[in-house]
């Protein structure tokens, strides 16, 4: 466990004490992307400016706008969607509905291409996910803001709800419910989708299986954060995996079953318990159940 657990703040690193990073912190900008120049994560007026944390000593990323760092997302998945040359661009937040109107949910971001006189001729879907949080991170990051220089590099490792990923809920809570409703829509229509995760979260997925990438429908562009000369980090394409749409959600979907020997032992344990402690109680009546209790009306 890092004795920090904050990796960036506000788009620069913890321990970064330039001109550059000390405005973005006073003044509470997002440098990527982000629909306003300030950060909006959590609260408007009093942002939660965490782009990342570390996954033991790893960075990993979770916060989506994180990912819109030059582009890249949208470049490469341009890439995947249409053909070489093709003019695209992309649009944010689009709300899909389902048959009956009722909402699907937004798209993260839609790309389009178009011919010479603007009409549409293909679109596809792409699905940004960060990582969920278990415990505390908001107390680290008010810690830090207090005094920057002094807390970049303090200890929390002892603190109460140290704040860490959750994969679990981040796969199945969020990314598998978007892959069935969104994604189930794209796959009926025969559109391609794509989606983008750091490398942190794809190593918690169970393995997905590949295609090549003519037969791809669905696309997993996995980033990672590398250091630059600088001291910043990067977003760079660690690699990408070309899959099919129902094989994969049934994977990301499917428990991997455990011992059914072991549950049954669980099972008998509390059934032990329970007849144990009515033995010692007694019946109080001849009743097996509440359920034969008869209530007469008249």
């Amino acid at each position: 466990m890092p004795k920090q657990p904050l990796v960036e703040v506000f788009g620069f690193p913890v321990e970064d004490m330039s001109k550059e990073a000390k405005r973005h912190r006073a003044d509470r900008l997002c440098p990527y992307n982000n629909i306003v120049p300030s950060c909006t994560k959590d609260k408007v007026e009093n942002p939660l400016g965490v782009c990342s944390i570390y996954e033991k000593m790893t960075p990993t990323i979770i916060c989506p706008v994180r990912f819109r760092q030059a582009w890249h997302i949208a470049s490469d998945a341009a890439r995947f969607f249409f053909p070489s040359g093709q003019q695209w661009t992309s649009l944010s937040e689009i709300r899909l509905k389902d048959a009956n109107g009722k909402s699907a949910g937004n798209i993260d971001l839609v790309l389009v291409s178009y011919d010479q006189e603007g009409k549409l001729t293909d679109f596809g879907s792409l699905e940004v996910q960060g990582v969920y949080i278990s415990g505390n991170l908001r107390r680290p990051f008010a810690r830090y803001m207090e005094n920057p220089r002094k807390n970049a590099a303090m200890d929390w490792s002892q603190e109460r709800n140290y704040p860490s990923a959750d994969y679990l809920s981040s796969s199945r809570k969020r990314l598998a419910p978007q892959l069935i409703y969104k994604g189930g829509i794209f796959h009926s229509w025969g559109r391609k989708m794509a989606v983008a995760i750091d490398k942190c979260f794809l190593q918690q997925l169970p393995d997905l299986p590949t295609v090549s990438q003519k037969s791809a429908d669905l696309c997993w562009f996995v980033y990672e954060l590398k250091r630059n000369r600088s001291g910043r980090y990067v977003l760079t394409l660690n690699q990408t995996l070309y899959t099919k749409f129902n094989p994969v959600l049934a994977k990301i979907t499917r428990a991997n079953p455990g011992s059914q020997d072991d549950f049954k032992k669980s099972l008998q344990k509390k059934l032990d318990k329970k007849l144990s402690s009515k033995a010692v109680a007694g019946p109080v009546r001849d009743v097996k159940d509440i359920s034969d209790i008869v209530v007469n009306d008249d």
